[in-house]
């Protein structure tokens, strides 16, 4: 079976990753700094923008994949993707932007709701086969 709504986002946040992680690697060149952060602030919010990607988007996809795998339906599946999409966005933006802003804690909330909201589909789904 096929899931193609979440390989459509896989696609897509594989894709925004390219650009956050070469971002950390030109800052590295620049700076010369090849380990941690060196103290560079600027290269700190760009590793831990990374970072943070790299750390909560591959489980959520995982929960999305398993998702569209039980029988969720597509509008619910692709919902959850947006606000994926959306959530990541937003906290990296803030990241690189300003910091600490109020934009990273609505970013992270909007991957949990993800997150959890395919949890949520995947084991109603199982309880309910249970049944």
């Amino acid at each position: 079976m096929l899931i193609p709504i979440t390989l459509v986002f896989v696609a897509l946040l594989a894709l925004l990753q390219i650009p956050m992680t070469i971002t950390v690697g030109l800052k590295r060149v620049h700076t010369g700094i090849r380990f941690m952060d060196g103290g560079d602030p600027d290269l700190m919010q760009r590793m831990r923008a990374h970072g943070n990607f790299t750390e909560t988007v591959p489980i959520t996809l995982l929960a999305m994949g398993g998702a569209e795998l039980v029988g969720t339906p597509a509008s619910l599946v692709w919902a959850g993707g947006l606000i994926l999409l959306g959530g990541r966005l937003i906290h990296y933006t803030t990241i690189r932007s300003v910091g600490w802003g109020n934009g990273r804690a609505i970013g992270m909330s909007m991957t949990f709701l993800a997150l959890a909201g395919f949890a949520i589909c995947i084991l109603v789904a199982i309880i309910r086969n249970l049944i």
